[in-house]
């Protein structure tokens, strides 16, 4: 069992391991890339067409195929976001998020595999969804 002292300890050095992340280039990198694509006009522009275009792809869906505006809307979806994937400070955004969420992906693995080989630890950004750009999952964006 561990002990109050033990459990401060191991407070105490997340808080460390947490400010060197925070202090990283690699953080620096995310963070830059986060404001550029947040003050980037267009880039907002593409992914609230992106975001307006997933509520019609989600209404469609639930009748799938036997909608009326399946296959226009399916290929809507598909060239909405493949322009908003396109745009330069989407991309940068993109390559910055996974690189962060590998980094703390090394450190998860690292932790856990000091205590033991057989803990499982996140891999490969697995602690990321495919929920899709604009709604704060895979990509992390905002259409605000």
């Amino acid at each position: 069992m561990i002990g109050t002292m033990e459990y401060a300890d191991i407070l105490d050095y997340s808080d460390v391991v947490s400010n060197m992340v925070l202090k990283s280039d690699v953080m620096e990198s995310y963070q830059d890339a986060r404001e550029a694509l947040n003050n980037d006009a267009e880039a907002q522009q593409l992914i609230k067409a992106f975001n307006d275009m997933k509520e019609q792809y989600d209404e469609v869906q639930r009748f799938g195929r036997y909608h009326p505006d399946f296959n226009k809307i399916m290929k809507e979806v598909r060239t909405a976001k493949r322009e908003m994937d396109m745009h330069e400070k989407v991309a940068q955004f993109k390559i910055a998020e996974r690189n962060l969420q590998k980094m703390l992906d090394d450190i998860s693995e690292y932790i856990a595999f000091s205590v033991s080989d057989g803990i499982k630890a996140p891999k490969d950004g697995a602690a990321l969804t495919d929920a899709g750009c604009g709604s704060g999952g895979s990509c992390g964006c905002s259409a605000s």
